[in-house]
This record gives structure tokens, C-alpha cells and sequence, in this order.
């Protein structure tokens, strides 16, 4: 194998848990990251499944249970805040040893695993320039650098993506919505619970983020054609809310403390589909090569497994990027296939598109603690998130 330099785009989930494990298998990977720090804060992501093993093996579940939100439950209301029916999390989404916690601690968590890797914070890849046997990049601040191989881990909107494969519109595949997600102050109380608000093709919600965490997190999710804006351009975005959502509830406040949040996110819910997922030297992983979407809940689960097979085929295969690219993909495929999948199931049950889904939903969730085969997006999820079996693979020398 000898001595292999990896550059990896994006410190978020996929990025720090891949050169985790490099750095385990003795290479040498570098990780640039546009944003000038480790992003902390974010919106709550579920570690399931085989991901839950991946953390195990990686030494940090217990940094991850401790870290967990602890969330017990939601209430679905009325636009004048009456509850309509109440929901355990256990109920909603099963007690098999998932991990709740917020994505900035996660992201916190795998940063401090790899305080040995060289971290470029606050630059992004603006070339890549394949040779036979390296790969010439160069950045918006750094000097250009040769590596052996270059992993785009920069999420849906991956750059590497864009400049080894082609212009995301030819893999990105819109499933028709927007989703908003933003800190707020929790002016409602929230102990541990959600609080949901729905009319048809709309969401409206508030969660309290953490244990310890003073404030909130707001979401706002509806269906529409596909919208066209500049994700730079929050004041575009905040117009397509007011559009979008009339009232009732506590919208009107939400879509104000949207203009005031310092983490203000807007985005189509969309997936990510390729025919493959290397071009040459350089390979996607994460959101970057299979986003599955927010309504799956399973990025940062595909992330954590894909940095795990992806950095121990490399090892299996001796540092052979062919092969070990090719492995990665047949490990892989059917798992995520899977995964993406179950992002229908997530759209009816937090988003019904008629009132009569609503309708319907709700009495799913009344009768769910008596009879819990009628919750299809939990068996769905689990079945989802365990169809991979993970490979023993050897540690270096």
C-alpha cells in the first residue's frame, strides 16, 4: 500500500468519520472544509442500524449516548394550539437502540476522533485535474497539491461532484418539497417534546433541541413544484415561506424568528442518484454520491457506514483504488437503495399531502401504542437501516 495522501471535501459527518478510519488503516488523509470552523448546532439526526455498530467499532457510542436528546414525544395540534392526538417516540420510530442527537455534536464528536488529521478550514477545491497517478487540485486559498485520491464528502450540493461527474441536475432527483430548519427561542416550554402543526401539504414544528440546550429548533416543510432561488439570497428564501404558509398555530412568529436566526437553512427535499460513484481517482461518499433525504432520516447513518467500507476496502485492496471503489459500490448499492426508499413512507407521515391523510395519520398515531404494526415508516426505517452486513476488516500492520 505504501504511503497514500487522501483529500477528503467536507468536515461534516461523512468527512471526519472517513478520515477516522484512513488514519486507522495508515493513510494519509488531508480534509478541507469551506466553512472556517467545525459547524456546531444543526437539527437533530438519528444514528441507526448498522451506523449504531459502525460507532461501537469506532470507540464512540458512548460519547453518542451521552449526547443523545432524549426526545419523548409529539403532539400533533390545531391552529389554535388543541391538541389533536400524542405520540411516544418509541411509538413513532421503535426502541432498537437508535441514537437521537443533534448534528453538530456528532460533527463535534468525530472531529476531536481525528485531531491527527490535517484539517483545511475555511477554503474549498476549485480544480481537480486527474493524472494516471495522482490527482492535481486546487483551492480558493491554499497552493495546488497533488494526492493519490480525492473523496467528495461535501454534501448534496458536492462541489467534487460538480467537477469529476457533471452539474447536479443530472443526479439530483427533487421529491416535492422545501424544508426550513432554524434556532428560535423555546418560547413554548417544550420539556424533550415536539410540537407539530399541519394543513395539507404543509408542517410547521418546534423541538426542543437537547437536554441542555436553552432554546429550540423550528421547522417548516411544505409541497410545492420545485422552486428556483439563490441559496445565497436568504431574503428570496424568506418570501417563498411567507408564500407558502398563511397562518394558524404559531406560524406567523416562526416565519419572523426566520428572518433572525444566525442558522437559518432552506433547501429543496431532494435525493442524489448516480449510476456510480467514481470517476477515476476521485469517489463520492455521504449526501455528496446518495443523499436520501431529510424525509428518510438516514444521511447521517449512510454517512457513518459508507466512510466505514469505503476506508476498509481501500485497506482490503491494498490501496488499490479500482478495485477497492468497485467493492465499496457492491457493499453499498443495495443499502442505500433501501434507504432512499423509505423517504416516501417519511413524506406521508410528516407532510400529507389531503386532509383526509391527515386525517388518517392521526388516527394511525391513536391507535399506534395498541397496535404498533401499523406504524409502516418505523418497520420501514429499521429493515432500512440494518440491510447491510458490515465486514471484519483487518487493521494495519
Amino acid at each position: 500500500m505504501g504511503h497514500m495522501d487522501i483529500l477528503i471535501s467536507g468536515a461534516g459527518i461523512a468527512g471526519p468519520a472517513l478520515a477516522f478510519w484512513l488514519r486507522r488503516h495508515g493513510f494519509n488523509p488531508t480534509v478541507v472544509e469551506r466553512a472556517p470552523a467545525i459547524r456546531h448546532g444543526g437539527y437533530a439526526i438519528d444514528v441507526r442500524g448498522a451506523a449504531v455498530e459502525v460507532a461501537e467499532r469506532m470507540g464512540v457510542l458512548a460519547d453518542l449516548q451521552a449526547a443523545r436528546t432524549e426526545n419523548r414525544g409529539m403532539t400533533v395540534v390545531d391552529s389554535a394550539r388543541r391538541p389533536l392526538v400524542e405520540v411516544r417516540m418509541d411509538e413513532l420510530m421503535g426502541d432498537d437502540g437508535d441514537i437521537e442527537l443533534m448534528r453538530g455534536t456528532l460533527s463535534r464528536i468525530l472531529y476531536e476522533r481525528t485531531d491527527d488529521t490535517e484539517y483545511l478550514l475555511g477554503d474549498s477545491i476549485t480544480g481537480i485535474e486527474q493524472h494516471a497517478d495522482a490527482v492535481r487540485v486546487t483551492f480558493e486559498h491554499h497552493s495546488p497539491r497533488e494526492f493519490d485520491l480525492v473523496v467528495g464528502a461535501d454534501g448534496m450540493h458536492s462541489t467534487v461532484r460538480q467537477l469529476a461527474f457533471g452539474p447536479e441536475a443530472g443526479f439530483r432527483r427533487y421529491l416535492g418539497y422545501h424544508i426550513s430548519i432554524f434556532s428560535v427561542e423555546n418560547f413554548l416550554g417544550l420539556d424533550r417534546w415536539t410540537e407539530v402543526y399541519n394543513t395539507p401539504g404543509r408542517l410547521a414544528g418546534l423541538y426542543r433541541g437537547a437536554r441542555t440546550d436553552a432554546g429550540a429548533k423550528a421547522i417548516l416543510g411544505f409541497k410545492s413544484p420545485e422552486l428556483r432561488f439563490d441559496p445565497r439570497d436568504p431574503q428570496t428564501q424568506f418570501a417563498l415561506l411567507d408564500k407558502a404558509f398563511t397562518g394558524g398555530w404559531e406560524v406567523p412568529r416562526l416565519l419572523e424568528e426566520a428572518r433572525r436566526a444566525p442558522d437559518f437553512y432552506f433547501d429543496s427535499i431532494s435525493q442524489i442518484h448516480l449510476d456510480d460513484w467514481a470517476r477515476g481517482r476521485v469517489v463520492l461518499l455521504g449526501d455528496a454520491g446518495y443523499c436520501p433525504s431529510p424525509l428518510s432520516g438516514q444521511g447521517s447513518s449512510l454517512a457513518l457506514v459508507g466512510a466505514y467500507v469505503l476506508a476498509g476496502e481501500l485497506l482490503a485492496a491494498d490501496g488499490d483504488h479500482r478495485t477497492a471503489f468497485r467493492r465499496y459500490e457492491a457493499e453499498m448499492r443495495n443499502f442505500v437503495t433501501q434507504n432512499q426508499n423509505v423517504a416516501t413512507e417519511g413524506a406521508k407521515t410528516l407532510i400529507p399531502k389531503t386532509a383526509t391523510g391527515l386525517w388518517l395519520r392521526n388516527q394511525v398515531f391513536r391507535l399506534m401504542s395498541h397496535f404498533p404494526q401499523l406504524n409502516g415508516m418505523s418497520k420501514g426505517i429499521q429493515n432500512a437501516a440494518n440491510a447491510i452486513n458490515l465486514r471484519d476488516y483487518a487493521p494495519a500492520p
